[in-house]
């Protein structure tokens, strides 16, 4: 039966990790220019994450990679602790944390993020992928693109990018651009993406295809605008088998008793498992099968991961929602898909590098507009404002703080609001008190904690003389002894107002201390 199901699932599979492969590529070799650490140990990161992590996880659609969002502590570590291979050895240690974390079971964690926090950072990181696109799209290619956050390191931020690239932009990108997104948008239609023949083939290989044979056209009929060093992918080539090994960089462990390394080590696995947990619950909400990941297991595959990453000259690796939306909206079933695409940076970084350098960064800047814009469309906002203030608030100061600042501080913000609007919800409902000629029914709900203990004692201050009063907690499952506190003291002084009081559905000791 399990064959079964894997043979009808591997056309789907084996489509979506040819996507996820060419979205990965560029932001793998990206993330690592933009950390100060050599491109090959993105690529690293790219491969453990996708065959390693892939094959451990409970997930069945997300993806994990280097990580953008860790794109600065990785840069200010390389610089505190000296070297790459000094930084190596404490990305192992995180990952020997990371798996301590998930043995603790400490993976719960992620199931407390607000619905709106997670809705608003899947919107926030299309829109930075559209934005963010929009200069490789038109041939600037200065910043490299892997990265996410608002402050770049070429000393602009998103928008003032996107300004320099329509006064420098390389006109051959446009036309590969262009065409690139005519072809996904037409494999978006059913009739063409349900096709016996040209269902087959990924609309983001074609793309790509597209994109190398214009640009090499441009060779014959147009010389000046062909696309050429920094507008096309680079990944290092090879001369022999031989030199494979003289890719990998190993750990150097020569400063693990200084305490700069373990606050460095603690940082990475920290923040990585942040990341991790967010996104494998961004990807769980968007898996059309609603398939939930176990939070714990997944640390332990992500510490696996990044020791065995780091082991062999790889950047830190976590869950990426970037790599995780475009394998869904591929059509992914299993982490089949996951673990394909790692297979493929592996086998064909080493096979057919010169073939991958032709590819023009424009092209795969289409790709990942695309991606961008499933993630936010327009009516994704239209959506979170039909439910109202209390979900769409959060949701917009989530993007927004994303937007300005990057991933993690602005999931920060983005949790705060958050938070307040789920205790300001659930402290409302928890006490209501309603008035009929009066009579007043206080009706306790759910859990009601020392935050009601202050309007609860004004509203029984205002009950006038001569009312009554009936206290039901028959919904109650809680009842702080504060909240026990004040109802006790207001039904020994209800006689003194000749108020009246009838106590319903108390399952706790208030009515032992009447």
């Amino acid at each position: 039966m399990k064959n079964n199901l894997l043979g009808k699932n591997l056309p789907y599979d084996l489509k979506s990790s040819l996507v996820v492969f060419l979205v990965a590529l560029p932001l793998c070799l990206g993330i690592a220019v933009a950390s100060g650490a050599p491109p090959m140990s993105g690529l690293i990161a790219g491969i453990v994450g996708g065959i390693i992590i892939g094959s451990l996880s409970g997930s069945h659609v997300s993806v994990s990679g280097p990580a953008a969002g860790l794109t600065v502590i990785v840069l200010d570590s390389i610089s505190t602790l000296g070297t790459f291979e000094l930084f190596l050895a404490a990305v192992v240690v995180a990952g020997l944390m990371q798996l301590g974390f998930g043995l603790l079971k400490a993976g719960v964690l992620g199931y407390y993020f607000p619905h709106s926090v997670i809705k608003g950072m899947l919107t926030a990181i299309g829109l930075i992928l559209i934005l963010k696109q929009i200069p490789h799209a038109l041939g600037y290619d200065i910043d490299s693109m892997g990265d996410e956050a608002f402050l770049q390191a070429d000393q602009h931020n998103t928008f003032t990018e996107i300004w320099y690239a329509i006064q420098y932009y390389s006109p051959g990108a446009i036309p590969i651009v262009v065409i690139g997104l005519l072809i996904l948008i037409l494999y978006e239609k059913p009739s063409i993406k349900n096709h016996k023949v040209f269902g087959i083939i990924p609309g983001a290989l074609l793309a790509v295809i597209s994109g190398i044979v214009i640009n090499n056209s441009y060779g014959m009929w147009i010389p000046d605008w062909k696309l050429e060093g920094e507008h096309l992918v680079n990944i290092p080539v090879l001369n022999g088998i031989g030199e494979i090994s003289s890719l990998l960089t190993f750990p150097n462990f020569g400063l693990i008793n200084d305490p700069a390394f373990w606050i460095i080590a603690v940082t990475i696995a920290v923040i990585g498992s942040i990341e991790t947990l967010l996104s494998i619950d961004a990807a769980d909400k968007i898996d059309p099968q609603k398939r939930i990941t176990p939070a714990s297991k997944e640390l332990v595959a992500q510490g696996l991961g990044n020791s065995i990453s780091g082991l062999i000259g790889g950047l830190p690796i976590t869950a990426v929602i970037v790599r995780s939306s475009a394998n869904i909206s591929s059509g992914a079933k299993t982490k089949l898909s996951a673990i394909l695409h790692g297979v493929l940076l592996l086998l064909l970084v080493l096979a057919i590098p010169q073939i991958l350098n032709l590819i023009p960064l424009s092209c795969l800047a289409a790709v990942l507009i695309m991606v961008g814009f499933k993630l936010a469309k327009p009516s994704i906002f239209f959506g979170m404002y039909e439910k109202g203030k209390d979900q769409f608030i959060p949701f917009l100061v989530t993007v927004s703080a994303i937007l300005f600042t990057d991933l993690l501080v602005g999931i920060g913000i983005g949790m705060v609001i958050g938070l307040f609007f789920v205790i300001k919800t659930n402290y409302q409902r928890a006490v209501r008190i309603t008035e009929l000629h009066g009579n007043y029914l206080i009706k306790l709900q759910k859990d009601v904690s020392f935050l009601n203990k202050a309007p609860l004692m004004h509203q029984l201050g205002l009950i006038p003389s001569g009312s009554y009063v009936v206290i039901n907690a028959q919904r109650a499952r809680f009842i702080d002894s504060d909240i026990q506190e004040v109802l006790n003291d207001f039904i020994r002084t209800s006689s003194d107002k000749n108020i009246t009081v009838s106590v319903e559905g108390f399952n706790y000791n208030l009515k032992e201390t009447l």
